[in-house]
């Protein structure tokens, strides 16, 4: 009798331990996928975070686009309106035309080169418009296609860096030289201009450390930056990769 019932206990263990498997095989799977789900959400929410961080501080970068020469370019339109007020109109015009640019086409991800060349040739006609002194100014272009897309505004940063440190601290004699080409899939924006030794300090400007910032965050591992000094004369270059 006793052995019978040891049987039968035996016999229903043997039937409940499928189950306790099968039980035990659903719990795991469903808090793995719920734990999963929700480690998921976490890395979403935080990547959510960090990229609306980036787009405020490019953002912020972007408006600190050219606030030195927007200031001297006012404070010289108020001098010209009085002493020759046909010249201080063609001022305003490209003036207004540069404004425009930077601030409604400065804010996209990306423009057409055409535009952008068009804006640094602005800003130099602006800048011989505006020098009583001797200045040599050149900037050429040798570009292999029309259709080429970048981001605004990258550029400008080097041109006014060169016209800030090295005409307006020089006065006569100094010039500025500016190449822009492409070739293949990059496109590359040469600046070169004579300054003065005794005014440089040796902390990169405001401008710079922008530039810097704002290439990591719209092409990381897409762009090369460099400086050179060669006694007097101050040598930079960037260059972008761009798609087809």
């Amino acid at each position: 009798m006793g052995g019978g019932i040891l049987l039968f206990y035996l016999d229903k263990i043997d039937n409940i331990e499928p189950l306790f498997s099968i039980s035990g095989f659903v719990y795991w799977s469903l808090l793995f996928y719920w734990a999963a789900r929700w480690a998921i959400r976490q890395r979403r929410s935080i990547l959510k975070l960090k990229t609306e961080k980036e787009k405020t501080e490019l953002l912020h970068l972007q408006n600190q686009v050219n606030p030195h020469f927007f200031f001297n370019m006012l404070n010289n339109l108020y001098d010209w309106v009085g002493k020759d007020p046909e010249k201080a109109q063609a001022l305003i015009l490209k003036f207004s035309d540069m404004m425009r640019y930077s601030i409604y086409d400065g804010q996209k991800d990306f423009v057409a080169l055409d535009e952008e060349i068009t804006y640094l040739e602005n800003y130099i006609e602006l800048h011989k418009m505006r020098y009583h002194n001797k200045i040599n100014v050149q900037f050429n272009t040798e570009i292999a296609a029309n259709s080429i897309k970048i981001v605004p505004l990258l550029f400008i940063m080097l041109l006014e860096n060169a016209f800030k440190h090295g005409v307006e601290s020089l006065g006569d004699n100094a010039y500025v030289t500016s190449k822009l080409f492409s070739t293949g899939t990059t496109i590359t924006f040469e600046v070169e201009n004579n300054f003065n030794p005794d005014e440089v300090s040796g902390e990169p400007g405001i401008g710079l450390k922008n530039l810097k910032r704002r290439l990591e965050l719209v092409c990381p591992k897409k762009h090369n930056l460099l400086f050179s000094i060669n006694k007097a004369v101050y040598k930079t270059s960037l260059t972008l990769k761009y798609d087809d």
